[in-house]
């Protein structure tokens, strides 16, 4: 979503989707580790291979996360919004 999508939903809708943006954050944590753990595991089993490179495919995708959830708590700041 851009800015200007964001920009105009309700302020329900705004915090359901910084809702969704916090969980995503662990998400993004969680499948980076995994990521990594593979790697290495692959590695010392394996040697170097396909699956040591691995988690250089996330990064791209982690960082347009923490983009969005910039943006939306950029937002609910100018809303004057809280998540509870």
């Amino acid at each position: 979503m851009s800015k200007q999508d964001l920009s105009q939903l309700s302020d329900d809708e705004l915090i359901k989707h910084a809702e969704i943006m916090k969980k995503t954050k662990r998400y993004d944590t969680f499948i980076m580790g995994f990521l990594v753990g593979v790697a290495l595991f692959s590695t010392i089993k394996n040697g170097f291979g396909l699956l040591t490179f691995l988690p250089l495919i996330y990064p791209p995708i982690a960082a347009r996360n923490m983009a969005q959830r910039k943006l939306v708590n950029a937002l609910m700041d100018e809303r004057g919004l809280t998540l509870q």
